[in-house]
């Protein structure tokens, strides 16, 4: 049984640099909306954060721009992976602290309580009277956005995994470590 377990843990390993591609890949898609609307609309982005109370805006702005596009493009190629998670984390942890928190912890509110249960209930009322209904459900459910803290708390954990796990090797930087790293 023993042996088993171990010829099942060596084969495992094997494709363990997979799921760590596929981390940095879907955090890649989580980081290039936000940032490409960022650096496309600084000044917007600016208001927005001093309505948040975030101090020097403008600074702000850039810093997060900035560092979710870099962010995305050194994920892509799991490049100064580790070190470039650190600011990406910062940066969720802001808006964690600034937007996320209140929310509590659900994206998308739950209909089993009663004070979303009865603004889905309102909001499908309005719809359906002065709303082409069918057509804006057609694709999906109408839902209450509650904004809660689920998804920033997810994409910390996954940069926290590349931080202690690395990119893997389907990365350049494997190919580096092995081009210029330590000869045992």
């Amino acid at each position: 049984m023993l042996n088993l377990l171990n010829t099942f843990r060596e084969k495992v390993r094997l494709f363990q640099d997979i799921p760590l591609l596929g981390l940095r890949l879907l955090l890649v898609f989580v980081f290039i909306g936000p940032a490409t609307m960022k650096l496309g609309h600084i000044d917007g982005t600016a208001m927005w954060f001093d309505s948040l109370g975030i101090p020097f805006p403008y600074l702000n702005a850039y810093l997060s721009a900035v560092t979710e596009s870099a962010g995305f493009v050194l994920l892509f190629f799991g490049l100064g992976t580790r070190i470039i998670s650190i600011p990406l984390i910062i940066t969720l942890l802001v808006a964690f602290f600034t937007v996320h928190i209140d929310n509590g912890w659900s994206v998308i509110g739950q209909s089993s309580v009663p004070e979303i249960a009865e603004r889905l209930n309102m909001g499908r009322e309005i719809l359906q009277e002065y709303g082409n209904y069918d057509w804006l459900t057609e694709k999906g459910k109408f839902v209450i956005l509650q904004n809660g803290a689920e998804n920033v708390v997810t994409y910390m954990v996954m940069l926290l995994t590349l931080i202690v796990y690395g990119p893997g090797r389907l990365s350049f930087d494997y190919l580096i470590e092995m081009k210029f790293g330590k000869k045992d």
